[in-house]
Order: structure tokens, then C-alpha cells, then sequence
């Protein structure tokens, strides 16, 4: 993506709250330290998405590295790139913390950002893994909208009703 596309993308405030809270966990995650660190250096609030977003993956971190690595055969989750295993933790947490998130809206949602802020194959990537584990706590299709959860719901800070707008698009494998 140039940078005028990037300019020129259409604003979602849901999309650009994703985008802020894998910086922080990125950062977080880089220098091994706390959530609660990174944030208390941004001056700047954060809106309730980006919180809950960092919020729930902080709080449920464990269980989300499990299904990551239950998930992903042939990569240990510390040997992922540092952007890919974030955008993959952000992706679970809303699979398992936000039900009323159609799963394709999560897919589309984290495939975007792999592929913005990740290597070549990191949409591919994080598109089959995340609809894998789609699988195990929705149930059905990783990429069919709504599913329904069978895994055990997680805690959140917040009741995200965030139901996808604009982008109620399956994710692509490209």
C-alpha cells in the first residue's frame, strides 16, 4: 500500500481503534513490558474500543497464547513476527470477548492490518490461523459472519457492539 492509499483509505473509527491498540501491544510486546506502561506514556486518550481492546487481550493473554499455539503447527508463538503475533492476539480476543462481532468482520478487520503492517505473507498467515481457531470457538466456517461461540466467553472492559459497518467483507487469503 503507497502512502496515498493510505491517506486516501476511508476512515473507520473501529478500524483506526484496532490499528492504536496493536501499536500499544506492539510496543508493549517489544520491550517486555506491561500494556498499562505503554499506556500511561501516551498522552492522548484512547477511545472504548481501543481500551477494550487492550484491556481484553492484557487480561486474557494466556488463554489467547494457547490458542494461538494450539493452533499454529509449525510456529511457536515467540519464533512469530512481533506484528503478526499481536494482530493475532487482537484477532482471538475478539473471536472469544466480542460474540457480537460477525467473524468474517474480525477476519477482514486483522488480515488488514497483517497485510498493512506485516511481511508479504503475513495476511496469509494470519488469515489461516485465525480462521482456524474461528473454528474451535465459534464453530463452523472461520469465515461466515455471526458465528456461534462454543468456546467459554472471555472478560472485557467494555459491551462492544461493533457490528462491522463497512466491513462486512470475508477475509481474503491475498
Amino acid at each position: 500500500m503507497s502512502d496515498v492509499d493510505d491517506w486516501n483509505r476511508d476512515f473507520d473509527p473501529r478500524s483506526d481503534a484496532r490499528e492504536r491498540a496493536l501499536n500499544v501491544l506492539f510496543e508493549a510486546d517489544l520491550r517486555g513490558s506491561a500494556t498499562a506502561e505503554v499506556v500511561s506514556r501516551i498522552k492522548v486518550p484512547f477511545d472504548d474500543l481501543t481500551t477494550e481492546l487492550i484491556d481484553g487481550v492484557s487480561a486474557n493473554k494466556d488463554r489467547i497464547d494457547q490458542l494461538i499455539s494450539s493452533h499454529s503447527h509449525s510456529w511457536t508463538i515467540e519464533r512469530m513476527a512481533t506484528t503478526d503475533r499481536n494482530v493475532l492476539r487482537i484477532g482471538t480476543f475478539e473471536l472469544l470477548g466480542r460474540p457480537a462481532i460477525p467473524t468474517a468482520v474480525v477476519l477482514n478487520e486483522a488480515v488488514g492490518l497483517a497485510k498493512r503492517y506485516g511481511t508479504d505473507d503475513s495476511g496469509k498467515f494470519v488469515n489461516g490461523l485465525l480462521s482456524a481457531i474461528a473454528r474451535t470457538v465459534r464453530g463452523g466456517a472461520g469465515t461466515e459472519t455471526g458465528g456461534t461461540d462454543t468456546g467459554t466467553a472471555v472478560g472485557t472492559s467494555g459491551a462492544g457492539t461493533d457490528t462491522g459497518g463497512a466491513d462486512t467483507g470475508t477475509a481474503s487469503a491475498d
